[in-house]
């Protein structure tokens, strides 16, 4: 049995192979078989030069902060709104006795 051999890319060829894919109207395929390059790869270095230009967060991942935060921000104050309706509860509790 033998191992496969990883290929290594440098970052440049990496880069340059991303800037074909932007500049041209070649199919992705097409331009992996004329680098000898397997498509996935391809792919998978524009995500990631994509992610490197949004300050290294995928517009994914940028979406998903956003919801985030203000997911916080309203249980913020669902819960400031729980410890009111509490004190009042127990406030007209007492007045009832």
């Amino acid at each position: 049995m033998s191992k496969r051999q990883l290929k290594r890319y440098t970052q440049e060829f990496k880069d340059r192979a991303v800037d074909l894919m932007n500049s041209t109207d070649q199919s992705v395929p097409e331009i992996a078989e004329q680098l000898d390059v397997n498509s996935k790869n391809l792919y998978n270095w524009r995500a990631q030069a994509a992610a490197k230009k949004a300050g290294g967060k995928s517009p994914g991942m940028v979406d998903l902060q956003r919801e985030n935060k203000q997911l916080r921000k309203e249980l913020a104050q669902l819960k400031e709104e729980q410890i009111i309706l509490k004190k009042a509860a127990a406030y007209f509790a007492r007045d009832r006795k």
